[in-house]
């Protein structure tokens, strides 16, 4: 059974496909990420909705790379949904304060696979 590990608040943007280059933001607020851990299956999810619409749904693979940047920003590419995401984090702290706490990065870092 999935349990919640870890929520945040973050800008969520996700690549614009036509271009692969400009992102495409999710909402004009930060949005809730809730991070998720299926000891059962020992995968890890992370999702974050907008109002009614799953913006992420998102399961973390091994081969999954998690990548800052920037200060405040870091993304990941998710093949299964064919898209790109990105969050965007209020200060340097916080985004480390949400790699460092539980996430499914909490043992990588900058250009790192995800542990």
């Amino acid at each position: 059974m999935e349990q919640p590990i870890f929520s945040t608040r973050a800008h969520v943007f996700q690549i614009d496909p036509a271009t692969k280059r400009n992102w495409i933001p999710a909402s004009k607020h930060a949005l809730t990420v809730s991070y998720f851990y299926d000891a059962t299956r020992n995968v890890y999810r992370i999702i974050s909705v907008g109002g009614t619409k799953a913006i992420i749904n998102s399961t973390i693979t091994p081969n999954m790379t998690f990548t800052k940047t920037s200060q405040k920003f870091g993304q990941w590419a998710d093949s299964r949904a064919n898209t790109v995401y990105g969050l965007g984090f209020a200060s340097e702290q916080h985004l480390s304060q949400v790699i460092a706490a539980g996430s499914p990065w909490a043992q990588c870092d900058s250009n790192r696979q995800v542990a």
